[in-house]
């Protein structure tokens, strides 16, 4: 086990379907002892037919996350926190990014009032570790893992949902950033790669900086 170090007592993992972020975080709550907390898509009934029909199901599919999202970040407080360090793989305050990606112009109104009446404060991230990936890349990943409602994504839905990211993690100030780009490694099947991201977590200074391994 390797522990993180005290100053990162919370850790968001994000980036677009097929990054790794679920996988990595995962791995990282495991390593070093802390405790995962993880979207469950698996439970968003609305999901599967979002893929087929996203513009009849995409308001139902972002009010099931973002209530699914608000139940489990509510309980994490910063006493929660010094108890045992959280490895997140999604954060809240990027919940609209989708909701501007999928929804109508009437939608997106309904799911603004309906957000800034729900959400509460939550506790801030000591590090976000958003991970990057050329759309390929994504789409190659996303197909190996064979989720069956998952082969309905468009590569035109990732080339903006890669873009929508890209454009949030570039104006996001509110904690650190480790930009990682991870079309070369493997976090989970290569442990000297995982050992390579945990030495940059663990020397990381500034307020954003950039991880990329070449071939």
């Amino acid at each position: 086990m390797t522990p993180l170090p005290e100053k990162y007592r919370y850790i968001v993992v994000e980036g677009p379907i097929g990054a790794g972020k679920t996988s990595l975080a995962r791995l990282l709550a495991e390593k070093s002892g802390s405790t995962a907390l993880l979207e469950d898509p698996a439970a968003n009934p609305f999901l599967p037919g979002f893929y087929e029909d996203p513009a009849r199901y995409a308001l139902p599919v972002q009010l099931f996350f973002l209530f699914q999202r608000i139940h489990q970040v509510r309980d994490l407080s910063q006493s929660d926190l010094f108890k045992r360090a959280t490895v997140a793989d999604f954060m809240l305050d990027k919940d609209p990014l989708f909701a501007r990606l999928t929804l109508n112009d009437d939608e997106l109104r309904l799911y603004q009032q309906i957000y800034a009446q729900v959400k509460t404060p939550t506790a801030t991230p000591d590090l976000v570790i958003y991970l990057q990936a050329s759309t390929e890349t994504l789409i190659e990943r996303v197909k190996r893992r064979a989720v069956s409602y998952e082969r309905a994504i468009s590569e035109g839905y990732l080339v903006r949902l890669a873009e929508s990211y890209a454009r949030f993690f570039y104006q996001y100030e509110a904690a650190p950033v480790l930009i990682v780009n991870s079309e070369h490694l493997n976090f989970v099947d290569t442990p000297a790669d995982f050992d390579l991201l945990l030495q940059r977590i663990v020397a990381m200074r500034g307020a954003r900086e950039f991880f990329s391994f070449g071939e």
